[in-house]
């Protein structure tokens, strides 16, 4: 009798369940397909290592948030209120898991882990990417090029501070964030569009 296969996102959301108990570091994925009723080939077929693992975690909150610029009423807000609603969409899809979060980005930082490290820069271009285009931004050129630079230290502060504040109030991360998006000259790219 042949095997169902195993579904992607069940691998996904079985290790990130594990991690919960036993954290990122302590995880290994011989446990998830144990868990899982499975072999490790199994898991192979979808994910070549952890890593894989953590990348597709943050694949589903960057696509939580495109599925957010559906919102038809992003279009009413000014470009600063439209790339607040998005990185919270994407923060919130996070929050199940977020102390596991933390430690993936701590596994990614370690001295031995430079490729990881590589990658998170690719990530962290990739999401504010995509950041930009939910959020509806259309500038161009030098200002383009400003404006993501910008947009990505306000993004890695947010995203560093609301994992080191997991009890802060959600009126007081959304004060932090604003103070963010209108820090520097980012407020003046804004306005261009």
């Amino acid at each position: 009798m042949k095997k169902k296969p195993i579904d992607p996102a069940h691998i996904l959301d079985t290790a990130l369940q594990l991690a919960d108990t036993c954290g990122w570091e302590r995880l290994h994925l011989f446990e998830v397909a144990a868990a899982l009723e499975t072999g490790l080939d199994d898991i192979a077929r979808h994910y070549r290592d952890k890593d894989d693992l953590v990348e597709a975690w943050f694949d589903r909150a960057d696509l939580a948030m495109l599925s957010h610029a559906r919102n038809p009423d992003l279009a009413s807000l000014n470009a600063e209120q439209r790339l607040e609603s998005c990185l919270l969409a994407w923060l919130d899809s996070l929050a199940a898991h977020r102390a596991v979060t933390g430690q993936m980005l701590l596994y990614k930082l370690e001295p031995g882990h430079i490729h990881l490290q590589v990658l998170g820069l690719m990530r962290v271009s990739r999401t504010v990417q995509w950041w930009r285009e939910a959020a509806g931004r259309q500038t161009l050129h030098l200002c383009r090029i400003a404006e993501e630079t910008l947009l990505s230290g306000a993004y890695l502060r947010s995203f560093v501070h609301w994992l080191r504040h997991p009890d802060e109030a959600p009126v007081d991360f959304r004060a932090y964030l604003r103070r963010q998006l209108r820090g520097g000259p980012l407020p003046l790219l804004l306005q261009r569009s």
